[in-house]
């Protein structure tokens, strides 16, 4: 027997009793917050005068930051401020009848893992930057990604002279991921490249001090003496070599050194440990510094915009510490950095000097740095793959 089906449920109506606009403004270059709430129809709104928390320095606002204001239509005034002063937080000012009040909506990050593999052709940077989508890592992440690996690798791979068709990369790094749907990049937590043919693996390990450092799957440390680059550099405009076209003077020379174009003010860091014998105005080299390190070894940079705090004659530096910055002093014709090696005296190609493998891990850490390599390669390589330790 037919029978008349029950009639759909029927959601109430939707009744609209306020009515908002919303929308977002930028602090202007050489603008002050006052001009930008005028601008908005904002009246009576101090951002320092409220709790540390919520409160903002007027003269510390930086151009680019956007504000979002809201009106209740059909007015106006806007009845509600909000500005993201960090990554941390969104700072909401509101209109009452009492004036205004502050409060904080904060952003929260948590971490997350992701594995990346792909072939490099002809750049570390163009193969992350073509295989590794926006949704993953965005572009400017995805630089800070590259050079997070050319600073771990940078005492053994040239990234400049290395790469060949047919090389590869597995990469196992965390990011951070906040409430807003944004991503950011946090570290590499383990990666093997292979390289003209050759495996080379990079395991993060925290020793008890909170120091860190990066393996390879036989304990041995990748860092050694002396870091391969002494700046973030776009290329190598001049390379060692017995005889160069001088740039500026036209004559057929000696370059014992190698040039790395960067933009002018790039810092330059000390490649090695070591005191410096001078930094300062040094002819046709520009502004200079000099440092000696052990073993009869000196490094010389040159062409510098200017010196970091606290660099001159007889202080000490450290490996990685910023000495200098990059600039076109003395004898050049655009901004780099020219470097050199000398040991015992006579210039040695950079990039040519064989610094021997890293030091081991400890005997009492041995056994910790074990377990965390098993659990990074255990995400790192897929269940079919696998390697012998140590092997090519």
């Amino acid at each position: 027997m037919w029978r008349r089906p029950r009639p759909l449920p029927v959601a109430p109506p939707i009744v609209v009793s306020r009515a908002f606009d919303t929308v977002s403004d930028t602090l202007r270059w050489g603008e002050t917050i006052s001009e930008l709430f005028d601008r908005q129809g904002v009246a009576g709104l101090a951002l320092d005068r409220f709790d540390d928390e919520v409160a903002l320095d007027p003269r510390r606002l930086r151009a680019g930051m956007v504000f979002t204001f809201v009106r209740e239509l059909p007015g106006i005034v806007p009845v509600e401020v909000s500005v993201r002063p960090d990554a941390a937080r969104i700072v909401r000012y509101r209109h009452t009848a009492d004036g205004w009040t502050a409060l904080v909506d904060t952003i929260r990050w948590s971490p997350d893992v992701v594995r990346l593999e792909g072939a490099i052709d002809h750049s570390l940077y163009v193969a992350l930057d073509g295989l590794v989508a926006d949704s993953v890592l965005e572009r400017g992440e995805r630089t800070r990604l590259a050079w997070e690996l050319a600073e771990i690798y940078a005492w053994t791979v040239d990234f400049t002279r290395d790469i060949r068709p047919g090389d590869h990369f597995q990469i196992l790094l965390e990011r951070d991921v906040s409430s807003e749907g944004e991503v950011r990049f946090g570290r590499v937590l383990a990666a093997d490249l292979t390289i003209m043919g050759r495996r080379l693996p990079a395991f993060r390990f925290v020793h008890p001090d909170n120091s860190l450092a990066y393996y390879d799957d036989r304990g041995l440390s990748l860092r050694r003496a002396f870091l391969r680059y002494p700046v973030r550099f776009r290329r190598i405009s001049s390379r060692f070599s017995s005889a160069r076209l001088h740039p500026v003077l036209g004559v057929t020379r000696k370059h014992v050194g190698i040039d790395y174009a960067a933009d002018r003010g790039t810092p330059v860091m000390a490649t090695a440990d070591g005191v410096v014998l001078r930094a300062g105005l040094a002819g046709g080299y520009g502004r200079l510094v000099e440092i000696r390190h052990k073993n009869g070894i000196i490094t010389r940079y040159a062409h510098l915009n200017g010196f970091a705090k606290g660099v001159r004659k007889g202080s000490r530096v450290i490996q990685g510490q910023t000495i200098g910055y990059v600039g076109m002093t003395g004898l050049a014709n655009a901004p780099h950095l020219h470097y050199e090696f000398r040991e015992h005296g006579r210039p040695r190609n950079p990039l040519a000097v064989d610094f021997g493998n890293g030091d081991p891990i400890s005997e009492g850490e041995r056994a910790a740095f074990d377990v965390r390599r098993q659990q990074l390669e255990q995400r790192l390589y897929p269940p079919e793959q696998s390697f012998a330790q140590g092997g090519e």
